[in-house]
């Protein structure tokens, strides 16, 4: 028995999110679908992040056990040939038998992109949120700056998130923009439960003038999903990666 870990990149478009459930075609299903077939065992994956419904990634991480002989690293490409298009595994390798994806310290990082134009472009509408008001660049750095550390993020998770502890660490949170396209990046230790979707329609707000940068503070000190600005619709997020400590 071994235990391989995947790497995958994935439009989130047409999937009801990573995790198996009875409503909906997943990337979990799939994923164990396409594997079963190639490997001749009953495949169940793991994942490391449980993307939303429309969610994207370039780097989720899933790990399996099988007794297969074809190396680990050929697994990769055997399995993208049973894959569709909008799922491909980027890397595969051993790894430790008792190395969980989920139970390691490690930083997540996640892109939140705005088009912000005067009208929508047909070719960026599945991975972008569309916005046409001008919306103030600065102000939303100054905003996102003080999400920066150690914090107690319970106004940026799902009211009825069942969470014992939202103290969550912020690494970096970064806005900039390329051309008609303003990216929220962040990268932490974990996140609740649209916490980053939550952190991009509070900034949105700051960037509209609706809210200020300072109001962060009272954000966070409030405790309160209502002290927070809306969650941004789903397809403009994607998961960008996973680095194991």
């Amino acid at each position: 028995m071994k235990r391989i870990k995947l790497v995958v990149a994935y439009d989130g478009t047409n999937y009801c999110g990573w995790q198996l459930q009875p409503n909906g075609l997943t990337i979990e299903e799939v994923l164990n679908d396409a594997l079963t077939h190639l490997l001749g065992e009953e495949i169940r994956v793991i994942g490391a992040s449980r993307t939303d419904s429309g969610v994207h990634s370039l780097g989720n991480v899933a790990v399996f056990d099988t007794e297969t002989r074809i190396p680990p690293e050929k697994i990769s490409y055997a399995v993208n040939q049973g894959l569709p298009d909008d799922i491909v595994v980027q890397q595969s390798c051993e790894v430790p038998l008792d190395w969980h994806p989920r139970h390691c310290d490690s930083r997540k990082t996640y892109e939140y992109r705005i088009l912000n134009r005067t009208f929508p472009l047909p070719t960026r509408r599945l991975d972008t949120y569309f916005v046409y008001y001008d919306l103030n660049l600065e102000a939303m750095k100054k905003a996102a700056d003080q999400l920066v550390g150690t914090h107690d993020f319970k106004s940026f998770c799902s009211a009825g998130t069942a969470v014992e502890n939202t103290v969550r660490t912020l690494y970096s949170c970064e806005v900039f923009r390329e051309g008609d396209v303003i990216t929220i990046r962040v990268c932490g230790s974990g996140f609740l439960y649209n916490m980053v979707r939550i952190i991009a329609g509070t900034l949105i707000e700051v960037g509209m003038g609706r809210m200020q940068p300072d109001d962060i503070r009272r954000i966070l000190a409030e405790r309160d999903r209502s002290a927070a600005g809306p969650t941004a619709p789903a397809h403009g997020l994607t998961m960008i990666g996973i680095e194991y400590m």
